[in-house]
């Protein structure tokens, strides 16, 4: 579903994966979900076939995710990876899209090998922006500080995290939303 073009040269993209553990290649990507910020309804999610049975037992306890599951009914990596880059394409509508995530270096570090392990493209292009590094940034707060728990009341998101990939992703963006909101509103205040 394609929807009206904006008047935005770049279209903000959050995007949250899940893992069988800490890096990509070793260990699989087993899920995906995106969204666009400001139209969470315009969303994807995939879980994923894993590429190999190497896993951190934390990092699927956190998930809930099962390896034998998703070797049995997870879609295989490249389907999800064009899957993704379609629908990227779509919601963009021409514009440049942009990853935006939640301590942003782990999701994209899979999401980058993913796109570049089977398709030798990464739409998103070679980086993205780091909600937690924007807070800092916005508010002037530390790192520890940056964590989403402890993000000021105006930025919590409605929706709690649930590591379901595609929530997250839309609790994220709402995140980030309110931030932008913010900026803009400072932009125009004299």
């Amino acid at each position: 579903m394609t929807w009206e073009r904006s008047n935005e040269p770049e279209v903000y993209i959050s995007v949250d994966i899940e893992a069988s553990g800490p890096i990509p290649g070793e260990y699989s990507m087993l899920s995906f979900g995106a969204c666009v910020v400001g139209r969470p309804e315009l969303s994807i999610y995939k879980t994923i076939r894993p590429l190999t049975m190497d896993f951190v037992p934390e990092a699927l306890s956190i998930s809930g995710l099962s390896m034998a599951d998703l070797t049995a009914t997870g879609i295989p990596a490249q389907v999800a990876m064009v899957e993704f880059r379609d629908w990227i394409a779509n919601v963009s509508s021409g514009r440049a899209p942009v990853f935006v995530g939640f301590n942003a270096v782990f999701d994209w570090c899979f999401i980058n090998w993913y796109f570049h392990k089977f398709l030798r493209a990464n739409p998103f292009g070679f980086g993205g922006i780091d909600i937690k590094s924007y807070y800092m940034g916005l508010t002037g707060a530390t790192w520890e500080q940056s964590r989403s728990s402890r993000l000021k009341d105006e930025y919590q998101p409605e929706h709690q995290q649930t590591h379901n990939a595609l929530d997250d992703a839309r609790s994220q963006a709402e995140i980030f939303h309110k931030m932008l909101q913010t900026e803009q509103q400072r932009r125009a205040s004299p």
